[in-house]
């Protein structure tokens, strides 16, 4: 049985380990202290974990968000700002439960819009966010210049 939990100091090491699963341009280091920044904003952020006998399995990390999103018409916005579930407890409908989780959370604090992003060449991340009820909104190529 997986169980939804919020996250907590106990998880950290568990959840920045998947968090460098996800994002591994950063050491596990960098992505505990990040995930302990965001443990001291609970207004802003949630941080959910999946747990399966006590070992952290999978994470939902979001946040409400102020400014304007992509493809939104409403501020605020509920943003679903990385997700990850380990490759043994995939395909168990894990990140799903995350994400509803999320949207709880965001029905609670007023925001009528979920979003959320990836790159533009992330298959997987595109069909995960189609499965789980997202809708693509737009495509952006950003471009930057040094002055």
């Amino acid at each position: 049985m997986i169980a939804i939990v919020q996250a907590g100091p106990e998880h950290l090491d568990g959840w920045a380990a998947l968090r460098h699963l996800l994002w591994d341009e950063e050491p596990a280091s960098a992505h505990r202290a990040e995930a302990e920044e965001q443990l001291a904003d609970p207004e802003r952020f949630l941080n959910l974990v999946a747990l399966e006998h006590g070992a952290v399995v999978g994470f939902a990390e979001a946040s409400i968000r102020h400014e304007y999103v992509n493809g939104c018409e409403d501020s605020p916005v509920l943003f679903l700002e990385g997700i990850c579930v380990a490759p043994e407890a995939r395909r168990r409908g894990v990140a799903r439960r995350l994400v509803a989780a999320v949207a709880e959370w965001g029905r609670a604090r007023g925001c009528g819009e979920f979003a959320s992003d990836a790159w533009h060449d992330d298959t997987e991340s595109h069909a995960f966010h189609l499965a789980a009820g997202f809708a693509e909104t737009e495509r952006v190529v950003y471009f930057r210049q040094e002055l």
